[in-house]
Protein backbone atom coordinates (compact mmCIF):
# COMPACT_ATOMS: atom_id res chain seq x y z
CA UNK A 1 0.00 0.00 0.00
CA UNK A 2 1.80 3.02 -1.31
CA UNK A 3 1.44 6.86 0.74
CA UNK A 4 -1.14 8.05 -1.44
CA UNK A 5 -3.67 5.00 -1.06
CA UNK A 6 -2.56 5.60 2.51
CA UNK A 7 -3.80 8.91 2.72
CA UNK A 8 -6.68 8.43 0.06
CA UNK A 9 -7.98 5.61 2.57
CA UNK A 10 -7.99 8.43 5.53
CA UNK A 11 -9.77 10.77 3.58
CA UNK A 12 -12.65 8.48 2.92
CA UNK A 13 -12.50 7.49 6.17
CA UNK A 14 -12.85 10.99 7.41
CA UNK A 15 -15.85 12.12 5.23
CA UNK A 16 -17.71 8.60 6.11
CA UNK A 17 -17.39 9.55 9.86
CA UNK A 18 -18.57 13.24 9.25
CA UNK A 19 -21.49 10.95 7.63
CA UNK A 20 -21.92 9.10 10.62
CA UNK A 21 -21.39 11.85 13.16
CA UNK A 22 -24.40 14.03 11.87
CA UNK A 23 -26.82 11.44 12.57
CA UNK A 24 -28.48 11.41 15.95
CA UNK A 25 -28.22 9.06 18.59
CA UNK A 26 -29.97 6.04 18.08
CA UNK A 27 -30.28 6.28 14.47
CA UNK A 28 -30.72 3.17 12.94
CA UNK A 29 -26.93 2.28 10.90
CA UNK A 30 -28.51 -0.38 8.40
CA UNK A 31 -28.40 1.68 5.54
CA UNK A 32 -24.98 2.62 3.72
CA UNK A 33 -24.06 6.36 3.94
CA UNK A 34 -24.68 8.03 0.44
CA UNK A 35 -21.26 8.59 -1.94
CA UNK A 36 -19.21 11.23 -1.44
CA UNK A 37 -16.59 13.27 -3.38
CA UNK A 38 -13.16 12.68 -1.94
CA UNK A 39 -10.74 15.40 -3.19
CA UNK A 40 -7.20 15.32 -3.79
CA UNK A 41 -5.59 12.94 -1.27
CA UNK A 42 -2.84 14.37 0.57
CA UNK A 43 0.29 12.82 1.74
CA UNK A 44 0.87 12.61 5.40
CA UNK A 45 2.93 10.24 7.23
CA UNK A 46 1.44 7.81 9.18
CA UNK A 47 1.44 8.16 12.92
CA UNK A 48 3.41 5.15 14.43
CA UNK A 49 2.50 2.88 17.70
CA UNK A 50 4.64 3.10 20.15
CA UNK A 51 7.17 0.60 20.53
CA UNK A 52 6.57 -2.64 22.22
CA UNK A 53 8.28 -3.47 25.25
CA UNK A 54 8.60 -6.56 26.68
CA UNK A 55 9.89 -5.76 30.56
CA UNK A 56 7.99 -4.84 33.34
CA UNK A 57 7.62 -1.37 34.72
CA UNK A 58 9.38 0.48 37.06
CA UNK A 59 7.14 -0.25 40.15
CA UNK A 60 6.08 -3.81 39.21
CA UNK A 61 7.34 -6.47 41.70
CA UNK A 62 7.93 -9.65 39.74
CA UNK A 63 9.07 -11.15 42.42
CA UNK A 64 5.93 -10.82 44.73
CA UNK A 65 3.86 -11.86 41.20
CA UNK A 66 2.24 -8.51 41.38
CA UNK A 67 1.98 -4.55 39.49
CA UNK A 68 0.45 -1.26 39.82
CA UNK A 69 -3.18 -0.73 38.03
CA UNK A 70 -1.17 2.35 37.41
CA UNK A 71 1.48 1.41 35.28
CA UNK A 72 -0.75 -1.05 33.45
CA UNK A 73 -2.76 2.03 32.75
CA UNK A 74 0.54 3.80 31.41
CA UNK A 75 1.71 0.93 29.34
CA UNK A 76 -1.67 1.06 27.96
CA UNK A 77 -1.60 4.34 27.18
CA UNK A 78 2.12 4.33 25.67
CA UNK A 79 1.32 1.87 23.15
CA UNK A 80 -2.01 3.92 21.57
CA UNK A 81 -1.34 4.96 18.06
CA UNK A 82 -3.73 7.68 18.41
CA UNK A 83 -3.27 8.71 21.75
CA UNK A 84 -5.32 12.33 21.65
CA UNK A 85 -8.81 12.97 21.27
CA UNK A 86 -10.66 15.33 19.14
CA UNK A 87 -13.93 17.14 20.08
CA UNK A 88 -16.22 14.66 18.45
CA UNK A 89 -14.04 11.46 18.38
CA UNK A 90 -16.72 9.01 19.22
CA UNK A 91 -19.06 11.37 20.38
CA UNK A 92 -21.95 8.97 19.92
CA UNK A 93 -20.72 5.71 21.77
CA UNK A 94 -19.51 7.46 25.13
CA UNK A 95 -22.62 6.64 26.93
CA UNK A 96 -22.67 3.02 25.38
CA UNK A 97 -18.98 2.52 27.20
CA UNK A 98 -19.07 5.31 30.27
CA UNK A 99 -18.70 2.57 33.06
CA UNK A 100 -15.93 0.73 31.52
CA UNK A 101 -13.43 3.45 33.48
CA UNK A 102 -14.82 2.80 36.75
CA UNK A 103 -14.96 -0.75 36.19
CA UNK A 104 -11.44 -0.36 35.61
CA UNK A 105 -11.19 1.17 39.05
CA UNK A 106 -13.24 -1.02 41.16
CA UNK A 107 -11.42 -3.01 43.25
CA UNK A 108 -14.18 -5.68 43.54
CA UNK A 109 -13.49 -6.15 40.03
CA UNK A 110 -10.03 -6.93 40.08
CA UNK A 111 -9.00 -10.06 37.67
CA UNK A 112 -10.48 -7.02 34.65
CA UNK A 113 -7.01 -4.79 35.53
CA UNK A 114 -5.47 -7.93 36.09
CA UNK A 115 -6.73 -9.40 32.12
CA UNK A 116 -6.33 -5.84 31.18
CA UNK A 117 -2.82 -5.51 31.54
CA UNK A 118 -2.10 -9.42 30.08
CA UNK A 119 -3.63 -8.56 26.80
CA UNK A 120 -1.85 -5.26 26.67
CA UNK A 121 1.16 -6.66 27.32
CA UNK A 122 0.67 -9.64 24.37
CA UNK A 123 0.07 -6.62 22.08
CA UNK A 124 2.75 -4.43 22.84
CA UNK A 125 5.33 -7.56 22.70
CA UNK A 126 3.60 -7.70 19.00
CA UNK A 127 4.56 -4.32 18.35
CA UNK A 128 0.69 -3.88 17.85
CA UNK A 129 -1.50 -0.50 18.53
CA UNK A 130 -3.19 -0.71 22.40
CA UNK A 131 -6.42 0.88 20.82
CA UNK A 132 -6.91 -3.09 19.62
CA UNK A 133 -6.92 -4.16 23.01
CA UNK A 134 -10.13 -2.25 23.79
CA UNK A 135 -11.89 -5.07 21.04
CA UNK A 136 -13.29 -7.21 24.31
CA UNK A 137 -14.84 -4.39 25.59
CA UNK A 138 -17.16 -3.93 22.86
CA UNK A 139 -17.12 -7.96 21.91
CA UNK A 140 -17.55 -9.55 25.50
CA UNK A 141 -17.08 -7.14 28.32
CA UNK A 142 -13.92 -8.30 28.49
CA UNK A 143 -15.32 -11.29 30.21
CA UNK A 144 -13.89 -14.52 29.04
CA UNK A 145 -16.69 -16.23 29.15
CA UNK A 146 -19.37 -14.49 27.22
CA UNK A 147 -21.21 -16.31 24.64
CA UNK A 148 -23.63 -14.56 22.07
CA UNK A 149 -27.04 -15.37 20.65
CA UNK A 150 -25.30 -15.96 17.02
CA UNK A 151 -22.20 -18.58 18.86
CA UNK A 152 -19.84 -16.60 19.47
CA UNK A 153 -17.89 -17.03 22.62
CA UNK A 154 -15.12 -15.78 24.38
CA UNK A 155 -12.69 -12.88 25.32
CA UNK A 156 -12.74 -11.87 21.75
CA UNK A 157 -16.35 -13.28 20.73
CA UNK A 158 -14.95 -15.40 17.95
CA UNK A 159 -17.19 -17.61 16.15
CA UNK A 160 -15.63 -21.15 15.32
CA UNK A 161 -14.61 -20.58 11.39
CA UNK A 162 -13.20 -18.01 12.20
CA UNK A 163 -11.65 -19.46 14.91
CA UNK A 164 -10.37 -22.44 13.71
CA UNK A 165 -9.13 -20.68 10.80
CA UNK A 166 -6.81 -18.81 13.49
CA UNK A 167 -5.74 -22.46 14.69
CA UNK A 168 -7.88 -22.28 18.26
CA UNK A 169 -8.86 -26.12 19.36
CA UNK A 170 -12.26 -26.64 19.48
CA UNK A 171 -14.62 -30.40 20.40
CA UNK A 172 -17.02 -31.90 22.13
CA UNK A 173 -15.04 -31.50 25.39
CA UNK A 174 -13.01 -28.10 25.25
CA UNK A 175 -13.45 -24.95 23.55
CA UNK A 176 -10.42 -22.95 23.08
CA UNK A 177 -12.22 -19.68 22.23
CA UNK A 178 -13.63 -19.74 26.44
CA UNK A 179 -9.23 -19.56 27.05
CA UNK A 180 -8.16 -16.09 27.19
CA UNK A 181 -4.41 -17.15 26.05
CA UNK A 182 -5.44 -19.41 23.10
CA UNK A 183 -7.76 -16.57 22.29
CA UNK A 184 -5.60 -13.66 23.03
CA UNK A 185 -2.65 -15.35 21.01
CA UNK A 186 -5.20 -15.99 18.15
CA UNK A 187 -6.08 -12.13 18.27
CA UNK A 188 -2.63 -11.58 18.17
CA UNK A 189 -1.78 -13.14 15.47
CA UNK A 190 -4.84 -12.27 13.52
CA UNK A 191 -4.61 -8.04 14.02
CA UNK A 192 -0.84 -8.40 13.45
CA UNK A 193 -1.20 -10.17 10.04
CA UNK A 194 -4.52 -7.87 9.08
CA UNK A 195 -2.10 -4.35 10.44
CA UNK A 196 0.84 -5.83 8.06
CA UNK A 197 -1.35 -5.85 4.81
CA UNK A 198 -2.59 -2.67 5.36
CA UNK A 199 0.79 -1.12 6.46
CA UNK A 200 0.82 -0.22 9.84
CA UNK A 201 -2.67 1.71 9.48
CA UNK A 202 -4.73 1.12 12.96
CA UNK A 203 -7.94 1.91 11.62
CA UNK A 204 -8.21 0.20 8.43
CA UNK A 205 -7.05 -2.78 9.92
CA UNK A 206 -9.85 -2.47 12.38
CA UNK A 207 -12.11 -2.38 9.44
CA UNK A 208 -10.99 -5.32 8.12
CA UNK A 209 -11.05 -7.26 11.30
CA UNK A 210 -15.29 -5.87 11.31
CA UNK A 211 -15.90 -6.08 7.49
CA UNK A 212 -13.35 -8.76 6.09
CA UNK A 213 -9.69 -7.99 4.82
CA UNK A 214 -10.69 -8.28 1.32
CA UNK A 215 -14.01 -6.13 1.25
CA UNK A 216 -11.68 -3.11 2.26
CA UNK A 217 -9.06 -3.80 0.02
CA UNK A 218 -11.92 -3.97 -2.81
CA UNK A 219 -13.67 -1.22 -1.78
CA UNK A 220 -10.40 1.17 -1.53
CA UNK A 221 -9.80 -0.20 -5.02
CA UNK A 222 -12.94 1.23 -6.10
CA UNK A 223 -12.58 4.51 -4.01
CA UNK A 224 -8.95 5.29 -6.07
CA UNK A 225 -10.52 4.61 -9.08
CA UNK A 226 -14.02 6.80 -8.48
CA UNK A 227 -12.84 8.93 -5.94
CA UNK A 228 -16.33 8.49 -4.36
CA UNK A 229 -16.88 6.76 -1.02
CA UNK A 230 -17.43 2.95 -1.21
CA UNK A 231 -20.94 1.41 0.25
CA UNK A 232 -19.22 -0.01 2.93
CA UNK A 233 -21.74 -0.60 6.09
CA UNK A 234 -22.11 2.36 8.74
CA UNK A 235 -21.19 -0.66 11.13
CA UNK A 236 -17.79 -0.69 9.83
CA UNK A 237 -16.56 2.82 10.16
CA UNK A 238 -18.16 2.81 13.37
CA UNK A 239 -16.22 0.43 15.20
CA UNK A 240 -13.23 2.19 14.70
CA UNK A 241 -15.57 5.14 16.86
CA UNK A 242 -15.98 2.97 19.14
CA UNK A 243 -12.70 2.10 19.87
CA UNK A 244 -11.72 5.51 19.91
CA UNK A 245 -14.63 7.14 22.30
CA UNK A 246 -13.39 4.15 25.06
CA UNK A 247 -9.63 5.59 24.28
CA UNK A 248 -11.00 8.84 25.02
CA UNK A 249 -13.40 7.91 28.44
CA UNK A 250 -10.03 6.68 29.93
CA UNK A 251 -8.06 9.94 28.53
CA UNK A 252 -10.66 11.56 30.36
CA UNK A 253 -10.99 9.85 33.26
CA UNK A 254 -7.62 10.65 34.54
CA UNK A 255 -8.36 14.12 34.85
CA UNK A 256 -10.97 12.75 38.02
CA UNK A 257 -9.82 12.94 41.25
CA UNK A 258 -9.21 9.71 42.46
CA UNK A 259 -9.52 7.99 39.43
CA UNK A 260 -5.57 7.28 38.73
CA UNK A 261 -5.37 6.55 42.51
CA UNK A 262 -8.05 4.03 42.14
CA UNK A 263 -5.60 2.31 39.65
CA UNK A 264 -2.84 2.58 42.19
CA UNK A 265 -2.84 -1.04 43.48
CA UNK A 266 -0.98 -4.07 43.31
CA UNK A 267 -2.90 -6.37 40.71
CA UNK A 268 -1.33 -9.88 39.56
CA UNK A 269 0.64 -10.42 36.73
CA UNK A 270 -1.22 -12.49 35.00
CA UNK A 271 1.04 -16.12 32.73
CA UNK A 272 0.30 -19.00 30.88
CA UNK A 273 0.91 -22.16 32.86
CA UNK A 274 1.26 -25.40 31.82
CA UNK A 275 -0.51 -27.62 34.46
CA UNK A 276 1.58 -30.80 35.43
CA UNK A 277 -0.27 -34.29 33.83
CA UNK A 278 -0.96 -35.38 37.48
CA UNK A 279 -3.48 -32.26 37.76
CA UNK A 280 -7.02 -33.37 37.80
CA UNK A 281 -9.05 -30.69 38.05
CA UNK A 282 -8.37 -26.57 38.35
CA UNK A 283 -9.62 -26.15 42.29
CA UNK A 284 -7.76 -29.25 43.02
CA UNK A 285 -4.10 -27.61 41.70
CA UNK A 286 -5.04 -23.97 42.73
CA UNK A 287 -5.53 -25.75 46.36
CA UNK A 288 -1.59 -27.56 45.92
CA UNK A 289 -0.56 -24.14 44.67
CA UNK A 290 -2.19 -21.89 47.06
CA UNK A 291 -3.94 -19.98 44.46
CA UNK A 292 -7.34 -18.50 44.77
CA UNK A 293 -9.72 -21.10 42.87
CA UNK A 294 -12.54 -18.68 42.26
CA UNK A 295 -9.90 -15.92 40.41
CA UNK A 296 -8.48 -19.04 38.34
CA UNK A 297 -12.08 -20.34 37.26
CA UNK A 298 -12.95 -16.77 36.46
CA UNK A 299 -9.99 -16.28 34.04
CA UNK A 300 -9.96 -19.97 32.45
CA UNK A 301 -13.76 -20.89 31.89
CA UNK A 302 -12.35 -23.31 28.90
CA UNK A 303 -11.04 -25.43 32.10
CA UNK A 304 -14.50 -26.04 34.15
CA UNK A 305 -14.54 -29.43 35.56
CA UNK A 306 -12.30 -32.13 34.23
CA UNK A 307 -9.20 -30.55 32.75
CA UNK A 308 -8.92 -30.85 29.08
CA UNK A 309 -7.34 -29.28 25.60
CA UNK A 310 -3.85 -28.18 26.33
CA UNK A 311 -3.99 -27.86 29.96
CA UNK A 312 -2.85 -23.99 29.81
CA UNK A 313 -4.35 -21.46 31.96
CA UNK A 314 -3.91 -18.33 32.64
CA UNK A 315 -2.63 -17.81 36.66
CA UNK A 316 -0.43 -15.55 38.87
CA UNK A 317 2.67 -15.62 37.70
CA UNK A 318 4.16 -16.63 41.09
CA UNK A 319 2.38 -20.26 40.09
CA UNK A 320 3.47 -19.92 36.63
CA UNK A 321 7.22 -19.80 37.94
CA UNK A 322 6.60 -22.59 40.02
CA UNK A 323 5.14 -24.85 36.82
CA UNK A 324 8.36 -23.41 34.79
CA UNK A 325 6.36 -21.59 32.82
CA UNK A 326 9.23 -19.33 31.57
CA UNK A 327 8.31 -16.52 29.12
CA UNK A 328 5.96 -18.22 27.68
CA UNK A 329 2.50 -16.66 27.05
Amino acid sequence: MTRAWQALAATLFAAAMTSCASAPHGTPTSAAPAPVVVPPPRIEEPVPAAAASSAPTATASVAAGTRSGRDIYRDFRAGLASPQCGDTAGSLYRKQFRNAPERMANADDGDLLALFGYVVDAFREAGLPTEFTLIPFIESGYDPSARSHDGAAGLWQFVRLTARNQGIAIDRHYDGRLSPLESTQAAVNYFGHLYREFDGDWKLTIMGYNAGEFRIKAAMRRAKKTGRLPELSPITYAYVNKLHALSCLFEEAEQRDGWMDALDRQVPILHATQLPDEARSLDAWSAQQGQDAALLRQLNPDQRGALGGKRRVLAPITAAGAAGAGGSR
